[in-house]
């Protein structure tokens, strides 16, 4: 399951993770709605892993401010605090996941 990224709890969910991939997204974004079920099965596969969550950038302005998030979906790996990879648009489920292999 997905954990709510926000512009009050990030810090404390980034500093609590080896590695967290967030989705940047809003409810009125086609593409995002395309990939939510992808981030959700990510979630599943790498529970106890890596941390998942959702961020919408509608109400965590702030965070979708300090990131750059010009396009969504945008997808950010973070790993030990440290942004180490962002995709923009959708992308199958394996270039997802090659990465957060490549992490682990």
């Amino acid at each position: 399951m997905e954990l709510e990224i926000t512009d009050q709890n990030f810090e404390e969910t980034v500093n609590g993770n080896n590695i967290l991939m967030v989705d940047f997204w809003a409810t009125w974004c086609g593409p995002c709605k395309h990939l939510a079920p992808v981030i959700e099965e990510i979630a599943n596969q790498y529970a106890g892993k890596v941390a998942v969550g959702k961020c919408d950038i509608e109400e965590s302005v702030d965070l979708a401010e300090k990131f750059g998030i010009m396009s969504i979906p945008t997808v950010i790996v973070f790993k030990n605090n440290q942004e180490v990879w962002r995709y923009t648009g959708t992308a199958q489920k394996n270039v997802y996941t090659e990465k957060l292999d490549s992490l682990l």
